[in-house]
């Protein structure tokens, strides 16, 4: 291995130590109490090095944003693919994204802690836009299939989202934890209404 490879490669080991002590601090305290000094302290670095690697707190978090839609997105093409008809698929993302919330919450926290993302945001970041597309394409081809072709697809994907981030959101200040089985049901039946309503 050459000089500038071994750089690189360390380089790289260190980008990596430091997301994994921020993601360490926020485990253990949460995202408002990410701070570059605590990192730097973590690892035992001084703050300028920490620059070298990271413009800012804003890029650290950018990182974990991405990872976070990137895990989604997998998630919800995972189950995509187990169905043909897009009915099915819309159901069994619901489901996933559900599960995904509730099993990833810090990430889920970071990624929608102000809401909806809006529409410059889904196309600056490429996981976000890759997590939109999986289910705005079951939306097309649900409607593609239906009796109201004319439907608005856009318009269905921020109600379909809409009723997946409330849902969850509702859940994250009611309770601490996974929600019971039985808030499962709402989801069901409203993911279920909606289904009907594009048919």
């Amino acid at each position: 291995m050459g000089i500038a490879e071994r750089k690189l490669r360390q380089k790289e080991e260190f980008r990596a130590s430091i997301l994994e002590a921020a993601w360490l601090q926020v485990l253990t305290d949460g995202w408002q109490s990410l701070s570059i000094r605590k990192i730097a302290d973590a690892i035992e670095y001084s703050i300028p090095v920490i620059y070298n690697h990271f413009e800012n707190k804003e890029a650290i978090l950018l990182e974990f944003t991405k990872a976070g839609f990137q895990k989604l997105a997998d998630a919800l093409q995972k189950v995509k693919i187990q169905h043909k008809d897009p009915a099915l698929q819309l159901e069994a993302i619901a489901n996933a994204y559900w599960d995904f919330a509730f099993d990833h919450k810090e990430y889920y926290q970071l990624m929608f802690g102000l809401g909806i993302p809006a529409c410059d945001r889904i196309n600056q970041v490429a996981e976000l836009k890759n997590m939109t597309t999986i289910m705005i394409s079951s939306i097309q081809e649900a409607i593609a299939a239906s009796t109201n072709k004319e439907a608005d697809f856009f318009l269905k994907y921020h109600t379909y989202f809409s009723i997946l981030h409330g849902l969850v959101s509702i859940q994250m200040i009611e309770k601490d934890g996974k929600p019971a089985e039985e808030n499962r049901r709402i989801l069901q039946d409203a993911i279920s209404g909606f289904i009907k309503s594009l048919f």
